[in-house]
């Protein structure tokens, strides 16, 4: 008998696993290669929303439960994944200087914001009304993680690498089987494709498709995150990841021409050299119109769950909503009603 079969090994599989795995609870983990929203992911963490200067939900309580996660992931796989690295704010005028100080006196913000200006020139960026820092910041390198943490559970016979078949589950009250497995819990975690999941497919998950470039840049010299429109995110021998684009629509995970243009567009907006295009992905983040995750329990089945909706701050909500989800499945915790998948029933009634 397993206690957790997850479906889904991207940052909200990943994080299950674990929290799982940490209470001694025996996991099974299927997973093919066709969702790449974690893998492709800036990464970033960040506690604060720099487009209108605003705290990111629960953005202190999930810090901290991220570093304690990665802290401890990063001595499993034996790879070092999680960055700790300034973010800058580009100041464009006097006028978002002054909205910066501001923001900085809430006392929500005032332990994420540095209230000294930044004068700092960076070869190849022109930033005459300077910058301000963003504090407890970095990046995690998802395409690392998602690889090394793949291998762990190969090595440890933990993982099925295939497309989960809804057909083989066979669900009788809070009896699962799948295949050959006796199972506990199921928990799926399948970012955007949850739409082809009979059990959760009615739930408003949206995609918001997004594309990143790496470039080169040796005229750019930057040690820190520049983050205005798009990021720009330092990798070494003149290569920066640059992100990104968002777009409603296209449900894709194939790069476009028109999210080139946008791009280009946006990085010649925080520089001024000459940068090559060395690699362009897309990918569609699991998103939700209210922007808070969806985490809950089947209304039919207490034995059927889903974490889901990470959007584009995966590598902090991940650790906190997994744990959440299951502490409420071990101890009865009730999860937070912003994220319970109960709000949308009460919407339709």
């Amino acid at each position: 008998m397993i206690d957790y079969l997850i479906v889904g090994c991207g940052l909200a599989g990943i994080s299950f696993s674990e929290i799982a795995l940490a209470n001694q609870k025996s996991i099974l983990v299927v997973n093919d290669e066709s969702q790449n929203s974690s893998k492709i992911a800036g990464g970033l963490y960040n506690p604060v929303i720099l487009k209108r200067f605003s705290e990111v939900w629960q953005a202190k309580e999930q810090l901290e439960l991220m570093n304690a996660f990665y802290t401890n992931l990063e001595q499993k796989i034996a790879v070092k994944v999680d960055f700790k690295k300034t973010i800058l704010r580009k100041f464009f005028s006097i006028e978002e200087q002054n909205n910066w100080f501001s923001a900085s006196d809430k006392p929500a913000l005032a332990p994420f914001l540095s209230t000294t200006i930044i004068t700092k020139k960076y070869a190849g960026i022109d930033s005459p009304f300077n910058y301000g820092e963003v504090l407890h910041t970095g990046y995690v390198d998802t395409a690392s993680l998602l690889e090394q943490y793949k291998n762990y559970l190969l090595a440890e016979k933990l993982l099925l690498q295939e497309t989960f078949d809804y057909d083989a589950l066979e669900v009788s009250g809070n009896s699962i089987r799948y295949k050959n497995a006796e199972v506990r819990n199921i928990i799926f975690a399948e970012g955007f494709g949850m739409h082809a999941n009979p059990f959760f497919k009615h739930l408003p998950l949206d995609g918001t498709k997004g594309e990143l470039f790496i470039i080169k840049a040796p005229d750019l010299d930057l040690d820190v995150i520049v983050n205005t429109s798009v990021f720009i995110l330092p990798l070494g021998n003149d290569l920066y990841k640059v992100g990104a684009t968002y777009n409603w629509k296209d449900k894709t995970d194939l790069p476009t021409e028109e999210g080139k243009q946008e791009l280009v567009e946006r990085i010649k907006e925080i520089i001024n050299c000459e940068f090559e295009i060395v690699s362009h992905f897309a990918g569609v983040r699991p998103t939700v119109r209210d922007r808070r995750p969806i985490v809950g329990t089947h209304p039919d089945s207490g034995s059927i769950h889903i974490l889901n909706g990470l959007g584009t701050r995966g590598v902090m909500l991940g650790p906190a909503m997994a744990k959440a989800l299951f502490e409420n499945i071990e101890k009865g915790i009730p999860l937070d009603k912003e994220i319970d998948i109960l709000r949308f029933q009460k919407r339709k009634k």
